[in-house]
């Protein structure tokens, strides 16, 4: 059985991303007073009664019926309710108990799966009082707590973790898995393509740019491999975040990228290659992460007269900092050739997380200084003595030389480029670190 899954519910602006903060001991929800903040479903890992689970963050259900995207916030709370063993609902003890509370409570109720009432915001100094009407609807499981303050959590989580099933422990599906952050500028399809990748609608889509807000994990399994996609906010320029919502979408998509292994950066094949995009790209570089790019609606290239070379030549001008990164055209809409994508996906992993051994390494360097000798530093002869890989994730190399600050860029981005020319490294960054001497090395 796989590792159990704790929905929690509710209507919005009730406390429920707090709720989800506290448990997973992390800021992965967002977190406003703004209703309606939390769209898609969020998933974060927990321990609860020393037992490992995943907890689902969801959109309240009290939405605007005449608007198409609350209406799929819906959808996705009754998604996560279907997903879960056991689910929390979570009610505002300020405000009182509403027909929205109690149509949440009937559904979960018709689900047939554990839940527990959590009455939140109690936060009297006896921290038990809770409104007569709760305790009126004759449920077992009513829980006083304070998401904020982590009153009555302990509680709620001993119950919880009483009813939850068993579970394999052979079955931890993060332990070997690839995590794939899909980034991009807003618009440009990356919810489309993650429902195209899974199958499903577990991510909301909408030509809405900024409709995701979180940064959404889902955990599936390809091909025998395990992967983990990350869907993240439309990330935009600094000059443009002017809600606060934004700014948060911004930092959420930054987090994405820094528990990733893989960016898989979205493009807009049939629109120019923007500062905007390699304002993106740059993000997932500066953090060291394999890349993958991708122009996404190409089934309108034909009708833009738009050749693959044409978009190659675009990105390579605008992203030259990237051009380790493979490129591949698809379209979310049509499915043409998202069959490739995850495929890609395991070559650049497995590219970023090589370890090279050190005679071949040294055998490199060798040859690389031998083509291209080094120039003199203040008059003095440079060399090279020695080299090892110091850390994968990216490949990281540190070479020992007398005088390492005698290395112009152009020569070390030679080094790096015969690092590449010999093993490869499709798709990965590679660091370079000059160092002085090290001692036991006879020059």
């Amino acid at each position: 059985m796989t590792t159990p899954i704790i929905a929690i519910v509710g209507r919005a602006n009730v406390g429920k991303s707090t709720l989800f903060n506290k448990l997973t001991q992390s800021r992965s929800a967002i977190v406003n007073d703004t209703p309606g903040v939390t769209r898609d479903r969020m998933y974060g890992a927990a321990e609860l009664g020393n037992r490992p689970v995943l907890i689902v963050d969801t959109g309240g259900v009290d939405v605007d019926s005449t608007n198409k995207i609350e209406l799929q916030v819906v959808e996705q709370a009754m998604w996560a309710r279907e997903e879960a063993d056991c689910v929390i609902v979570v009610v505002d003890n300020q405000t009182g108990l509403t027909g929205a509370d109690r149509e949440v409570i009937s559904q979960v109720r018709k689900s047939g799966k554990p839940f527990f009432l959590a009455v939140n915001k109690v936060d009297s100094p006896s921290h038990h009082f809770i409104l007569p009407e709760f305790s009126k609807l004759g449920l077992e499981n009513i829980f006083p707590v304070s998401a904020e303050h982590g009153n009555g959590l302990y509680e709620l989580i001993e119950s919880v973790s009483a009813s939850l099933p068993d579970i394999d422990p052979e079955s931890d599906f993060e332990g070997d898995s690839i995590r794939v952050a899909v980034i991009g500028k807003p618009n440009v399809g990356k919810s489309s393509l993650i429902n195209k990748l899974l199958n499903s609608e577990r991510c909301i889509v909408s030509d809405i740019p900024g409709t995701t807000r979180d940064a959404i994990d889902t955990l599936f399994e390809w091909n025998g491999h395990r992967f983990i996609l990350i869907d993240t906010a439309g990330i935009r320029r600094k000059g443009k975040t002017v809600q606060v919502l934004d700014k948060f979408s911004v930092i959420m998509a930054l987090k994405a990228l820094d528990r990733c292994d893989v960016a898989v950066l979205v493009l807009d094949a049939i629109e120019p290659v923007t500062d905007q995009d390699a304002t993106v790209a740059g993000y997932a570089l500066d953090r060291g992460k394999a890349c993958l790019i991708l122009g996404n609606k190409w089934d309108l290239s034909r009708e833009k007269e738009i050749l693959f070379e044409e978009f190659e030549e675009r990105v390579q001008q605008k992203l030259k900092f990237l051009e380790f990164a493979p490129v591949l055209t698809v379209s979310a809409k049509s499915g043409l050739r998202v069959d490739k994508i995850l495929p890609q996906v395991q070559q650049v992993y497995e590219e970023y997380s090589r370890s090279i051994a050190t005679a071949p390494l040294n055998e490199c360097f060798e040859r690389a200084v031998q083509k291209n000798p080094m120039s003199n530093y203040r008059g003095k002869f440079m060399k090279l003595y020695y080299a090892t890989q110091v850390k994968k994730c990216p490949p990281t190399f540190k070479c020992f030389m007398n005088y390492p600050e005698g290395i112009h860029f152009s020569y070390r981005r030679y080094l790096i480029n015969s690092l590449r020319k010999t093993f490869g490294f499709i798709g990965t960054p590679v660091r370079l670190i000059l160092s002085g001497k090290r001692k036991g090395i006879d020059s």
